[in-house]
């Protein structure tokens, strides 16, 4: 039985001067393209953004769905921050439930050994 020699292919893998040469910057840049629509349409892309979603809502629920998960989507980010304000007597309360439930704890431990 002969094995069949490989031939080593000559695609593929590195090469020297291949690929975007370093420190290049991309084509396309955010701030670039909302600065076009910005200069196209004649307002900033958060107004055109809302207007959109202003007419889907009033003619098209399966679009205005989709506006909703985009919005959702990009709003969650900075909407995940809760504020938690606790009095004096509350934190007292909680106090006073840890000690209890760690005591109960430490009991059963005890009771195991």
């Amino acid at each position: 039985m002969h094995l069949k020699e490989s031939k080593k292919s000559t695609r593929g893998g590195a090469r020297s001067g291949a690929g975007r040469p370093k420190g290049t910057t991309d084509r396309v840049t955010i701030a670039g393209l909302l600065g076009a629509i910005e200069n196209t349409c004649g307002q900033d892309y958060v107004t055109i953004l809302a207007e959109d979603f202003a007419i889907a809502r009033a003619s098209d629920r399966q679009l205005t769905a989709k506006y909703h998960n985009l919005l959702a989507s990009k709003l969650m980010n900075s909407l995940q921050t809760v504020e938690m304000v606790t009095t004096e007597t509350e934190a007292e309360t909680k106090a006073a439930i840890f000690q209890e439930a760690l005591a109960k704890l430490t009991l059963l431990q005890e009771k195991t050994k």
